[in-house]
């Protein structure tokens, strides 16, 4: 169905090769995952199965044909048997969901009656019937990519290529789309699928051709993703000082009600504050040093000329030395 014979592909301008000496066959009816890094040339195998590019070194035999010797105006008749499926949809933004779906007849010349029956059964496949008229606007990301998979399917292709499929989608509609490839392999087109989602990997059990830096270091039966050590992860940083800075906000706040109705526990309070004062300074001292470009002073005594740098809590406004008489401008 699709062989790789020792093949390289090697783009102009770059120095390293984007497929090196990669060779596998897909029997008729698999499903296959491409799985690797980006860049490491899922895309680039897509793109030569579908006779977009072509090998710098080797042989790419689809359906039995040699792709090298494929002339180019042959090429859109190859493709009849060739569905592709991208991740950013591809729709035609002015065209309705029919005429999306019935384009791709359209250009290769298919009768009105042929498209008539053929696009109606394409939407009833990926459960989009009834929505005919509609624009692509008017359907959520997950419709939209079913209509690019019954467009890839009414020309009725022996092979399906699903370049990040669910790239764009949230986890539940993207489960519903990896359903829908499986029913439609299970119908007997083969599918090969580029992705980085190692959950379905995983879940699925298929079979796995893993490429790292354009080279196939897995080929596995009923594998899973492997490595996911360079898939991107959301972090959470710690902030500097938070706790600290936390700790002493609490304190003061606590300090100013207490001392209100009981003095002597508000003067407790304040020696709690004075202790935790300096842990706090210390540990916010380099977000200070970073967001303060100049440190900001106060008077310490009037007409007396000296001068003291503000500390952590004046900084943050939470100093309890506060006296009632000090207010803001009045108008």
């Amino acid at each position: 169905m699709i062989r790789f014979e020792n093949v390289s592909k090697r783009y102009r301008g770059t120095s390293k090769p984007a497929l090196n000496e990669v060779d596998f066959e897909v029997q008729r009816g698999e499903f296959v995952f491409l799985v690797g890094q980006s860049g490491s040339g899922k895309s680039s195998c897509l793109r030569l199965i579908l006779r977009e590019e072509t090998p710098s070194k080797g042989r790419v035999v689809v359906l039995g044909r040699d792709l090298r010797t494929l002339s180019n105006r042959k090429v859109p008749y190859f493709r009849r048997h060739v569905g592709a499926v991208f991740q950013d949809f591809r729709l035609l933004p002015t065209k309705t969901v029919f005429q999306n779906v019935a384009f791709t007849l359209q250009v290769t010349g298919a009768s009105r009656g042929f498209i008539s029956q053929a696009v109606p059964e394409a939407l009833a496949l990926v459960g989009l019937a009834g929505k005919e008229k509609r624009l692509p606007h008017e359907l959520s990301g997950g419709e939209q990519q079913r209509v690019a998979i019954a467009r890839a399917l009414v020309n009725r292709p022996q092979v399906l290529l699903a370049d990040e499929p669910t790239g764009n989608l949230d986890p539940a509609t993207s489960i519903d789309i990896m359903q829908l490839l499986a029913r439609i392999n299970a119908g007997g087109t083969t599918v090969v699928m580029a992705t980085h989602e190692a959950g379905f990997v995983d879940q699925m059990q298929r079979r796995v051709i893993e490429l790292q830096n354009g080279e196939m270091v897995r080929d596995e039966r009923h594998g899973g993703y492997g490595d996911t050590s360079g898939l991107p992860r959301l972090a959470p940083q710690v902030e500097k000082g938070a706790a600290a800075v936390a700790a002493l906000t609490a304190v003061l706040e606590v300090q100013r009600e207490v001392a209100q109705v009981n003095p002597a526990a508000g003067a407790a309070l304040e020696e709690a504050a004075e202790r935790l004062t300096p842990a706090a300074e210390e540990a916010m001292a380099p977000v200070i040093a970073e967001q303060t470009p100049e440190p900001a002073y106060t008077q310490r005594a009037e007409g007396s000329g000296e001068i003291d740098e503000l500390g952590l809590a004046d900084r943050l406004g939470l100093s309890g030395n506060r006296r009632d008489d000090e207010v803001g401008p009045t108008s």
